[in-house]
């Protein structure tokens, strides 16, 4: 009797499958659709709104079935996929977006009698090959505030669509990915790009194209007032560079650092010159500096010399191409100096070398899930995701904030979002605090110093913590 309900149970499920694999026998990619992506391939950068997969490592069968879907205008099928696709991996911010963006399209006309179609933002990530953590962190912020407004009724009963673009954290690559989003008039805002190098090689195609771009994460000092169009939700680096100081100074005691960073990142550079100007304004010095990117680079040569001359604090202003060096650093300093660092040391995989190494080491960060104002929206992103976040997160959300609050605004053009993000009093609701801009660009925002300590949150028996919960 039971082997043959669960027959019968069998086939009913078979059979229930089967109009779903007719239809996507129906929508495989064609020969040409083939031919786009690869052209796209060769220019080094990928764009898509639902067609394409951007990290392949992270599809299900469900997600390859829905993006094929997808791109042969099958919505309703397209939509049921990804949804199963996130059943069985929910911390997909991708599918997520592909989700949603699905669910928009059955609601847009295609008759064009729908007089609301869904409003479109961009996002530029670095991706899978510059930088798929960091990547997918960025989609989760965005991901989740284009979720929470479609829930809530859209911005004014318009739903929200994501487009997604790849720059591999490549001056070369950025700006094109930029005149892409540029050319699509539909696109009112962007929330990028992620290296501070990239938004800098983008700064005059969106401008030209009065596209506002917000980046979440590039906070090198050039940016300020760099255009009316340029904006960050990230502290810009002498923001982070002050509370370091102040730090070394005032809690350490230290004035005399060595200094760690790399010379073919502007973000890098950009916190190692407001570093050592904050420290000499202070009384103190960078008493030596040396290249992480320099062929003869040699860690511990470098730090026995910086002990020599009398350094007394380590300085991490590296990047994340070169972090793995300047961790080498950490460990063989075995926490005899004190370690500071700016917001790319904020890693796993800084847990993951340092060890016991690094316990102490204190880091410069715009956001920490411990945080006292950070309890709800680290409740509804566990909720969302399935786990914790991080502060790539936050930026990236409070960006797409700013830009839904400024189409909120009615004036639903690329020029009235510009103004509405000028506009005096202007504030959107974010993660934590509010998200305001400066007539520079920057954002009004503190700095979190968070140090390492033993622990269980992750898998390495240390932890990022606040300062202040910290013994």
């Amino acid at each position: 009797m039971a082997s043959s309900f669960k027959l019968r149970s069998f086939l009913l499920f078979v059979i229930a499958l089967v109009p779903i694999g007719i239809a996507l026998q129906r929508c495989s990619p064609s020969k040409d659709s083939n031919k786009s992506i690869s052209q796209i391939n060769l220019e080094g950068y990928r764009i898509s709104e639902g067609d394409v997969a951007l990290f392949p490592g992270d599809g299900t069968f469900a997600k390859v079935q829905g993006m094929e879907a997808y791109g042969k205008g099958d919505f309703v099928i397209a939509e049921t996929l990804f949804e199963q696709s996130l059943q069985q991996r929910p911390n997909d911010p991708e599918a997520l977006i592909y989700k949603n963006n699905a669910k928009n399209q059955i609601k847009n006309d295609t008759n064009g009698k729908n007089k609301s179609p869904s409003l479109k933002l961009a996002v530029s990530i670095p991706g899978e090959t510059a930088d798929g953590n960091g990547s997918r962190e960025i989609l989760r912020g965005v991901a989740q505030a284009q979720d929470e407004i479609n829930r809530a009724g859209g911005i004014n009963n318009r739903s929200l669509s994501i487009v997604i673009g790849t720059d591999n954290n490549d001056i070369k690559i950025a700006p094109k990915v930029a005149a892409s989003f540029v050319s699509q008039s539909e696109i009112l805002g962007v929330i990028g790009h992620v290296a501070s190098s990239s938004t800098l090689a983008t700064v005059e195609t969106y401008t030209e194209g009065k596209l506002v771009a917000i980046s979440p994460i590039s906070s090198a000092v050039q940016l300020s007032n760099k255009s009316p169009y340029i904006f960050r939700t990230v502290p810009s680096d002498s923001m982070a560079a002050r509370s370091l100081v102040d730090y070394t100074v005032n809690t350490l005691k230290r004035k005399k650092a060595v200094a760690y960073f790399n010379s073919k990142s502007d973000y890098s550079k950009s916190l190692k010159g407001e570093f050592s100007t904050a420290i000499l304004s202070e009384g103190g010095e960078v008493i030596a500096e040396y290249d992480l990117s320099a062929n003869n680079f040699d860690a511990q040569e470098s730090l026995t010399a910086a002990k020599r001359q009398g350094a007394d604090v380590i300085m991490l202003a590296s990047d994340t191409d070169r972090l793995d060096r300047a961790l080498q650093v950490v460990r063989l300093n075995e926490a005899q100096l004190p370690v500071l660092g700016g917001d790319d040391v904020y890693s796993p995989r800084t847990l993951e070398i340092t060890r016991a190494t690094g316990q102490n080491m204190v880091v410069a960060v715009p956001w920490h899930i411990l945080s006292t104002t950070s309890k709800m929206f680290a409740a509804r992103s566990r909720k969302l995701w399935g786990g914790d976040v991080n502060w790539r997160t936050v930026t990236a959300y409070d960006a797409t904030q700013a830009l839904i609050a400024a189409l909120q605004r009615n004036d639903i053009t690329r020029t009235g979002i510009k103004n509405a993000l000028t506009a005096p009093g202007f504030s959107a609701a974010g993660a934590s605090s509010p998200v305001s801009f400066l007539a520079s660009g920057d954002r009004t925002a503190i700095i979190q110093l968070v140090k390492i300590v033993k622990g269980s949150r992750s898998n390495y028996g240390y932890d990022f913590m606040p300062i202040e919960l910290t013994p």
